[in-house]
């Protein structure tokens, strides 16, 4: 006779698969990092999408209810799309630039903006612990930007400004885009991927290192670059991680209670620390590492008040 999992079985599984997905996630991050020598951010928007869709477009023809799975309110998908297409831009373009434990704890705000953002515009309220919360969350930030010191650089803005597009993208898919299915979502992000980059790649092609203030950095402002076969080897390698990510998360987020599972995604930082040190001998030092803990300990005290 089978047994069936219970509530807190279900809830074991879902946690590995976070785990599972966040170590994947991270490690795309550091391959991305890796191969912006050779090939521009719209280039891997486009590649990567175009092997992606495939695979979603045929789940959605597997599916015996397919038409469930068609968005039902496309422009606020759209917008969502766009808001998640920009916020990758904005942290893959801080990739080659700075540490990838930086650019990530960086980005981890994104839960403490969400926070914000909720108040303000959904009028959640907020208590003084998620108030405390937020505020430790971003002294964690300043701990690890260090302003005013020689340390510090203007480029460390740019993941925050990534963490600020995904909590734009997760309140809008809280209060529009709530009755879509993950696969709906998944498609029309990849859509996107492959308009705002071929889009970018047009206009890189069409200005050609013109006019003379777009500065020297090919993997934002380059044109496409000829892939052989190690570049549709990573190429590939992205595309099947970035579907693991997309079908682990939507797993996870099924199979537990979603309280619980959101605080197993600061499991990224860690392993970003640990794909940093295996790809590029990145340490951390001490302040980015108080800092980190900071924020993911403000993340998960605001996830355990939502919770409670």
């Amino acid at each position: 006779m089978r047994l069936k999992a219970g509530p807190l079985d279900r809830t074991g599984i879902a946690i590995l698969v976070m785990l599972a997905s966040t170590f994947v996630m991270a490690f795309q991050d550091a391959v991305v990092k890796h191969i912006s020598v050779e090939l521009p951010l719209w280039q891997i928007f486009v590649v990567r999408s175009l092997i992606v869709l495939p695979g979603l477009l045929g789940l959605l023809v597997l599916r015996r209810n397919w038409r469930r799975h068609v968005p039902m309110a496309l422009g606020w998908a759209t917008l969502r799309s766009l808001f998640l297409v920009f916020m990758y831009v904005a942290f893959y373009a801080a990739l080659p630039l700075l540490d990838l434990s930086v650019v990530a704890a960086a980005y981890y705000t994104g839960p403490l903006f969400i926070t914000l953002f909720a108040a303000v515009l959904l009028g959640e309220v907020l208590g003084v612990r998620r108030i405390a919360a937020v505020l430790a969350g971003f002294v964690g930030v300043l701990v690890i930007l260090r302003p005013g010191s020689d340390q510090f650089s203007p480029l460390m803005l740019i993941p925050i400004l990534a963490a600020a597009l995904y909590a734009g993208a997760a309140i809008l898919t809280r209060s529009k885009c709530c009755e879509e299915s993950p696969l709906a979502l998944s498609i029309v992000l990849n859509v996107a991927f492959v308009a705002v980059g071929g889009a970018f790649s047009v206009l890189m092609a069409v200005l050609n290192g013109w006019p003379d203030w777009i500065p020297d950095y090919p993997f934002l402002f380059g044109q496409w670059a000829p892939m052989r076969g190690r570049e549709w080897g990573i190429v590939l390698i992205l595309a099947a991680a970035n579907l693991t990510i997309h079908l682990g998360l939507a797993k996870a987020y099924q199979s537990g209670p979603p309280s619980i599972i959101a605080t197993f995604d600061y499991s990224y930082l860690p392993f970003a620390v640990f794909w940093g040190l295996i790809f590029f001998a990145e340490w951390p030092d001490l302040p980015t590492v108080s800092g980190m803990l900071l924020i993911a300990g403000a993340g998960l005290a605001v996830a355990f008040q939502r919770r409670r």
